[in-house]
């Protein structure tokens, strides 16, 4: 495949590098070389892992060796050109804005002469899309967010975080699935687990997918978070219009 880098990650694990940037370009490739390579069912292929601009394959050696693994990649890199993305879904997040479970929502609007409710338009106006899931089980990074509201992190970072605060941090925006540390500046929180370890599925999220921030009142925050609790609620998720 022309422009593409493959780099030795281990002993069992090899990177697959389409680029050095950051873009929705870089990330079709990613996802149609990944679809090749589930059709292609390639023997001692044990997990392939997107990132922002490459494709992390784990693999047996005793089973395929590292030449034969990068002449299978090569041939099914011929074979892209034939793949067909099926269209991606957008999951919709309900979002508390502000107050409590947004402490920093005021500081991201005054750093930009903007009122609160300007910042939740705007945050809310987008389509973001998941280019991976990492740093802590589920947390998606995500692509898109308007420069407008683009804040730096704290600059001491607080010890713990409530799973599902909605943050910022630089142009980047971002759902923190657990409890955890972290220096984002925090605007809002969803009721909705991104990962819960009970669940069949216990990430829910997947990266090439995207994500729309819907604001919600703290009345209807309340009887989601009842309904993610006894297991009933679901988010609405729809298929994402051709650009």
């Amino acid at each position: 495949m022309n422009g593409v880098r493959y780099l030795v990650s281990g002993d069992s694990a090899l990177t697959v590098e389409f680029g050095n940037e950051i873009s929705p370009e870089i990330n079709r490739k990613i996802r149609a070389f990944k679809l090749a390579l589930e059709a292609a069912n390639i023997e001692g292929i044990v997990e392939t892992i997107p990132t922002y601009r490459s494709l992390l394959i784990c693999y047996r050696p005793e089973v395929i060796r590292y030449g034969a693994l990068i002449d299978a990649l090569e041939h099914v890199g011929a074979s892209m050109d034939s793949i067909t993305l099926p269209p991606p879904s957008v999951v919709e997040i309900p979002v508390l804005y502000g107050g409590e479970a947004g402490p920093d929502l005021g500081h991201v609007a005054s750093v930009h002469g903007l009122t609160e409710k300007e910042v939740v338009e705007i945050h809310s106006s987008r389509e973001y899309l998941i280019y991976m899931l990492g740093f802590i089980a589920g947390f998606p990074y995500l692509g898109g967010m308007d420069k407008q509201i683009a804040t730096p992190r704290l600059e001491t970072p607080r010890v713990k975080i409530e799973g599902g605060s909605v943050g910022i941090a630089g142009e980047q925006t971002g759902v923190y699935p657990v409890a955890s540390p972290g220096g984002w500046q925090l605007i809002g929180r969803t009721p909705v687990k991104l990962y819960d370890a009970e669940r069949e599925k216990p990430v829910l999220l997947e990266a090439g997918q995207y994500i729309r921030f819907c604001p919600v009142s703290e009345e209807t925050y309340r009887e989601i978070e009842r309904q993610v609790e006894n297991g009933t609620y679901s988010c609405r998720v729809y298929e994402k219009e051709a650009e």
